[in-house]
């Protein structure tokens, strides 16, 4: 593909020195990721997109609800829920 254009933008420079840093420890030309994020960005499936800020915005509206479970009561429900799949395979097992 030929090179027609050329892109100029501001950041921080440490922004700028992490990366340059992180693509010459992949041995690959900050120019060539660049344009590989765009592409990528590009080329997103906007269908996964919108349903991904759907889950987001539907999740902020319930916290904004109150609709939330701490740390502990998640770990209690996971731990109950893996307990009961462990007792059900040990007595389809028997």
């Amino acid at each position: 593909m030929a090179k027609e254009a050329v892109f100029t933008m501001k950041l921080e420079p440490e922004l700028r020195d992490a990366f340059m840093a992180a693509a010459k420890h992949e041995d690959r030309p900050a120019s060539q990721i660049v344009r590989e994020f765009m592409r990528d960005f590009v080329n997103q499936d906007r269908e996964y997109v919108a349903w991904l800020q759907r889950k987001v915005d539907a999740a902020r509206a319930d916290i904004a609800a109150g609709r939330v479970y701490s740390d502990e009561e998640v770990r209690a429900h996971m731990d109950k829920l893996i307990a009961d799949l462990e007792n059900k395979s040990r007595e389809a097992a028997e």
